[in-house]
């Protein structure tokens, strides 16, 4: 029993010790020093001030990743004049369709088609026996009519004819002169003359045959000069004027220069284009009628240069331009205005002066990027102006 109060007191005393250390507090002291090490969950451990500068030579030491190197080329300025190209055709400078005044059955026709012939040079000629008896008999009576006049100044002077038989001679002379002048022009109405120098180009008529008043009998061109007409946009039009030097490519290969004799201030109201003709030099008539040309008009002068067309590319806005490299080194891109297409390369406006522009790797890189600029060679050069040609060809 004594043994059993011992026990029995030992595990109250123990019991008693136990809450009081709980209520102290004094077991979070266990294993402090590392918990204060450990960082607490969603915090992110910081580095210790003896440790701090120990960080950055680490950091120093992780390898950057190289710079991407482009091929520069700085390209030549020069002022250049932008080709206007418009799609036309050849015209006779001047055509006309002959026809007769009168009917009748053909009596003459002395040309050929593709015959050239001469201001007033008969063409046709209709059968008209009884208008010549016409022509014949009133020069007869013109040359009577005079005679009789002379006869009546004799006696006036002498004074045995009166003044009144006088005046009726002279009236009768003028009336022979009206007589035969209207004989003359009916006799005419038969005649089919040309208008103007040019080519015989269609004759529908046969000697022999019967034309009816106002009936086709040739028609008539006028190639020296011929023109060239094509139709020019109204945002072309401000750039050209009466007078100006044009280049046309004709459809057989050949290359004439001509010169701009018209401009039309009536825009076509389907397609808001404006007539412009070309007066081209043709003295032997080699260039026809209705033949397909293209031609060069030669706009306002302009600052440009001349680049291959692999160098164009497109920018992240999607503005068609070049990319090029500035004093330090970083990409840049500028919009171009494409002034002309030429078989060696594009001519570029809108380019500063003395740009660095990426002539190999500027599809690789982009705006903002610094790179490592290194002067094109020779042999990249005349590659890209290689290609350039051969995209023409």
């Amino acid at each position: 029993m004594p043994k059993y109060r011992f026990h029995k007191l030992a595990a109250i005393v123990v019991l008693v010790g136990f809450a009081a250390w709980m209520v102290t507090g004094e077991f979070s002291s266990v294993g402090s020093a590392a918990a204060d090490n450990e960082p607490k969950a969603g915090e992110v451990e910081q580095p210790k001030a003896a440790d701090a500068g120990k960080a950055k030579p680490a950091e120093a030491e992780q390898p950057k990743a190289p710079l991407r190197t482009v091929a520069i080329i700085t390209p030549p300025r020069r002022t250049y004049a932008r080709a206007i190209r418009i799609s036309g055709l050849t015209e006779a400078d001047k055509r006309a369709v002959l026809a007769t005044r009168v009917a009748g059955v053909i009596d003459k026709l002395p040309v050929k088609q593709g015959q050239r012939v001469k201001t007033g040079d008969l063409v046709l000629m209709l059968a008209a026996e009884e208008k010549h008896s016409a022509v014949s008999n009133a020069k007869q009576l013109l040359v009577q009519r005079q005679a009789e006049l002379d006869a009546a100044l004799r006696l006036m002077k002498t004074g045995n004819l009166p003044k009144l038989q006088l005046d009726t001679a002279r009236s009768n002379l003028t009336l022979a002169q009206s007589h035969l002048e209207a004989a003359q022009a009916e006799l005419d109405r038969n005649e089919v003359k040309a208008p103007f120098d040019g080519v015989i180009d269609r004759v529908p008529v046969e000697l022999g045959s019967s034309v009816m008043q106002g009936g086709e009998v040739a028609t008539i061109l006028s190639l020296d000069p011929v023109i060239a007409r094509g139709e020019v946009s109204e945002r072309d039009l401000g750039y050209l004027k009466i007078g100006d030097k044009a280049n046309v490519r004709l459809v057989s290969g050949q290359n004439v220069e001509g010169t701009v004799r018209y401009i039309s201030r009536d825009a076509s109201s389907a397609t808001r284009t404006f007539r412009v003709e070309i007066a081209i030099s043709n003295p032997e008539g080699t260039i026809p009628a209705g033949m397909t040309a293209e031609i060069a008009l030669s706009a306002q002068p302009t600052d440009a240069v001349m680049l291959p067309r692999s160098v164009v590319t497109l920018g992240d806005k999607g503005d068609l331009g070049i990319r090029a490299v500035d004093k330090d080194d970083k990409v840049v891109f500028f919009p171009i205005d494409l002034v002309d297409d030429t078989p060696t390369g594009l001519v570029l406006g809108g380019i500063p002066a003395d740009a660095r522009i990426i002539v190999a790797g500027q599809e690789l890189v982009k705006e903002g990027e610094v790179v490592k600029p290194v002067e094109a060679d020779q042999a990249t050069i005349q590659k890209l102006l290689g290609e350039a040609t051969a995209g023409t060809q």
